[in-house]
């Protein structure tokens, strides 16, 4: 009988999730076709106990349950499960139910353990009925083509999370998941030889996103306009396994697109928004979570070591940040997944397709993997079995639009309020990418880029209303910050080998590869590749973990000590062409959005925490110091600017006395009473910074605190352990310089003038990590800098010198009305003077140079000095020599 074999699955995941069902019941109507279940309360305790989140559930329904089983056209027809309306509310767990959960995590693991244990017994007699008119093949044919085209659509999904005033939710109206054939289309498809594949979509429509504040009582008194409004996407899943009989894939891809992304963040929510980005931030480097002890990780050290903890090794998270670990665990050691927790990664793996065996071993295997997430043989670690996950997430045309909120009243007086907002920001991207690829713990590789960005000015601020509609000014005096390209030029670059592009190995029936070792990695994702393929902003970040011994894991036995490994980090980020205009409107608009974001008293997840000294008893032993010497994990960052040019334009409007009292964290002084009509100034004068490249590069020790308390206690560590004890800074600058040039009437700039001509300059700095350790070591030094500059040169006429101290005093001298200073018509006639045109003759320039200037700086525990040379200083005034046009040549 098939209701024997498929009854048994769809029933295993309908019971674990949802409370008070007769499985009598349902198993009787499972028979009959259909299944309609109403009003269901969800298993938090399931749920929360599997997800291993800081998060509680304090409410989980769902309103109604539809299962469609087609008994007669089971090997043509999908079973579809269809969910209708499900609410799901939840918030972050409190610090005394944590402490508690963790103290019990041992016994909430055996307690899970053991009901495993007695489930499974129960579950496999379900599923392993024996029935001579069924064949094993034809079974296990028939499971696995059930299991890879169940349909899933879910109707009215709402999600919401409640934190202090916070109540974020999340409203999809309806999400689809099928299987598709090789076009993307809708079929009926099984795993067949030679592709080995199945690809699924999910497609999501009308998601909208809310972000609202509530009052103590727990209300919301005016509801903010929508984050996201009514966003649809679709998601594709394409699934690679080696063999028929793979209990998981060997290669998994998932990935959504998103044609138009519309953000929308008003001055209210922005506090907010930005207090669940650092939710997610904190989640990320392991500062705040249920999981203690190293609980819940899945062995991603590539998580861990973007943090504070050891991946893989137990911390006291009591002991104020205080490592518990010996100089001898300095590096990591792998885990076993039966050592560590199972998480949330876990749970979700639970859901990716597998193909069912027939024999009793094989459904203990099947079982195993549900239960636990992974595959049957995860005690061997770092093999090619690790499966490989590409993730990616790409966006056409994305904007966020900053608004400013205003409280009406209406005309009666117990009329409640309303709330109006007005848009005065906006920042367009287009061709945004973000690729996560990775496979068990060896391997993590995120790259981010896009193609085009810029932003753009609206309406009026703070009562000047210089960018209204009656006020017929062009686009290009309202954008200020433009970077990169355009899709039109550049293409859809963007979408090289995703699952969204036609040429991509997948849509073309062949197998991918991947890149997955760091030296290949390095030469194929370089700095003109990234920008190549973007042009606006690249990032690729890359973490890997080596065999040092070169010794496989499943090769040792358990009495040897487990190999050490070689941990690397490497963050490049690439800056492409950049123009930022700050004038009056931009600079007051960046300024309300940081005095908008300072609005709030929320605690920090994670507070600084102080630095203790721990005593050490014995010197480290020698082998660890020469494992030292051969390796020492340390995390780089690369910084990259590519042709920058900012330009600071005279104010046309201040009114920043308003503002800076509130970002320097004092009181606010009081509004201002009249503001004049704000009329554009054309010309308009301004200052031109231009750099052809800045290269940053900042590397730091991935485990300061061991790395340090070992290296203090030697009496006389080599230069090359001292040097991994600091953090390292290089700052080099080439073609920089900087001029006046003035906006005209047309909305382009004049030619520069230069004020300081192109010149390059270098800087390296040292900071000692964990100085604390180093109180006592006075030849140690705790700080160093070196400033290099070859040469550098200074030059400006009378008029230009007037003029920048007029563009100076614009920002400094704040009037109440917001005028402007005066600008006289002759002095901006004699700094642009027009070529062609006889003048009264050239203005002596008064020039003062340095060469060869070199400074340093050293701190030790008891002393600092500093020195100095120049090599040459020069100043003198010269009067350029005129032609006949009377033009300086």
């Amino acid at each position: 009988m098939l209701e024997s074999y498929v009854t048994p699955l769809l029933m295993s995941y309908v019971n674990k999730y949802i409370k008070n069902l007769k499985p009598t019941d349902l198993q009787l109507s499972l028979w009959g076709g259909d299944v309609v279940l109403s009003k269901l309360d969800l298993k938090l305790d399931v749920l929360e106990q599997e997800l291993k989140l800081p998060f509680t559930f304090m409410s989980g329904h769902i309103h109604e349950l539809r299962i469609h089983v087609p008994w007669t056209k089971l090997g043509s027809e999908p079973v579809v499960i269809t969910i209708n309306t499900m609410e799901c509310i939840l918030k972050l767990r409190d610090g005394a139910q944590d402490d508690h959960e963790s103290g019990s995590s041992s016994t909430s693991r055996s307690v899970s353990d053991s009901s495993k244990a007695v489930a499974k017994p129960r579950r496999l007699q379900q599923a392993s009925p024996s029935d001579p008119d069924l064949p094993p093949g034809y079974v296990q044919s028939l499971i696995r083509r059930v299991v890879n085209n169940v349909n899933i659509v879910v109707n009215n999904l709402i999600l919401k999370y409640v934190e202090d005033d916070i109540v974020l939710s999340v409203n999809i109206t309806s999400a689809e998941c099928y299987t598709v054939d090789d076009m993307w289309a809708r079929a009926f498809m099984d795993i067949s030889a030679p592709e080995l594949v199945l690809r699924k979509v999910i497609n999501f429509a009308d998601c909208t996103v809310c972000l609202d504040k509530r009052n103590a009582s727990g209300k919301i008194e005016f509801y903010q306009d929508p984050l996201l409004y009514k966003c649809s996407f679709r998601t594709r899943l394409h699934f690679t396994y080696d063999n028929m009989n793979a209990k998981i894939p060997s290669v998994i891809k998932i990935q959504t697109m998103v044609e138009s992304l519309k953000l929308s963040i008003t001055d209210q929510q922005l506090p907010m928004f930005i207090r669940i980005l650092q939710l997610v931030i904190a989640l990320y480097y392991g500062e705040i979570g249920g999981h203690k002890d190293g609980d819940g990780e899945e062995g991603n050290s590539h998580v861990r070591e973007a943090g504070t903890n050891l991946p893989g090794l137990d911390v006291d998270m009591e002991t104020d940040g205080t490592s518990q670990y010996s100089s001898t665990d300095l590096y990591m050691q792998p885990v076993s997944p039966e050592e560590a927790d199972e998480g949330w990664m876990s749970w979700a793996w639970s859901f990716v397709p597998a193909i069912v065996g027939t024999d009793e071993s094989g459904e203990d295997e099947l079982y195993q993997h549900r239960e636990t997430g992974g595959s049957p043989n995860s005690t061997q670690q770092h093999t090619p079995k690790d499966p490989i996950v590409s993730i990616g997430f790409y966006c056409t045309k994305a904007s966020i639009t900053f608004k400013l909120t205003e409280t009406q009243s209406e005309s009666s007086y117990y009329s409640p309020q309303k709330v109006k907002s007005r848009e005065v920001l906006c920042l367009e991207q287009q061709g945004i990418t973000i690729e996560v690829l990775m496979m068990g713990e060896p391997f993590f590789n995120c790259q981010i880029g896009f193609v085009g960005c810029r932003a753009l000015c609206l309406k009026g601020i703070m009562g000047v209303r210089d960018f209204e509609e009656n006020m017929n000014r062009s686009e290009k005096d309202a954008v200020f910050f433009i970077c990169g390209d355009t899709l039109n030029s550049k293409g859809m670059t963007y979408l090289t080998n995703s699952l969204f592009d036609y040429r991509s190995p997948e849509n073309n029936g062949v197998r991918a590869e991947f890149i997955l070792d760091a030296t290949n990695h390095k030469e194929t994702y370089t700095e003109i590749a990234g920008m190549q393929r973007f042009g606006a902003f690249y990032m690729d970040y890359l973490y890997t973990m080596e065999n040092r011994s070169g010794q496989e894991l499943e090769d040792l036995s358990t009495e040897e000590v487990v190999p050490t490994v070689q941990e690397t980090s490497i963050k490049k980020l690439v800056v492409g062409p950049l123009d930022i205009r700050l004038h009056s409107s931009a600079v007051h608009r960046i300024f309300k959005m940081v005095t908008c974001a300072m609005d709030h008293e929320y605690e920090p997840y994670c507070k600084a925490q102080q630095e203790t000294l721990e005593e050490i008893h014995s010197p480290a032993a020698p082998e660890v110091i020469a494992s030292f010497e051969e390796f020492i994990p340390t995390r780089l960052t690369c910084l990259t600017l590519l042709q920058v040019s900012v330009t600071l334009s005279m104010a046309e409007f201040n009114l920043l006395h308003t503002l800076m009292p509130v970002i320097m964290g004092y009181k606010a002084a009081p509004g201002p009473v009249n503001v004049q009509v704000f009329q554009p100034i054309r010309p308009l004068p301004a200052v031109q910074f231009q750099v052809e490249r800045v290269n940053v590069e900042h590397s730091v020790p991935m485990y300061a605190p061991e790395l340090v308390s070992t290296i203090s206690g030697l009496s006389q560590p080599s230069d090359n352990l001292l040097h991994h004890c600091y953090a390292h800074l290089y700052l080099k600058v080439f073609g920089f310089q900087a001029g006046l040039t003035c906006h005209d009437t047309t909305g382009n700039f004049l030619h520069l003038i230069p004020i300081i001509p192109s010149f390059s300059t270098a800087l390296y700095g040292k900071l000692i990590q964990m100085p604390s350790y180093w109180s006592k070591r006075s030849s140690v030094p705790t700080t160093e800098f070196i400033f290099e500059l070859p040469h550098f040169t200074a030059q400006a006429t009378r008029a230009q010198t007037l003029l920048l101290q007029v563009i100076f005093q614009s920002w400094t001298h704040s009037m109440i009305n917001g005028a402007p200073v005066s600008l006289s018509e002759s002095l901006l006639n004699e700094v642009y003077k027009t070529r062609g045109v006889k003048s009264l003759g050239p203005s002596p320039t008064l020039e003062g140079s340095v060469q060869n200037l070199e400074l340093k700086f050293c701190s030790r525990a008891t002393v600092k000095c500093a020195s100095g040379t120049v090599g040459a200083v020069k100043v003198c005034a010269r009067t350029p020599v005129c032609d006949s046009a009377g033009v300086p040549s």
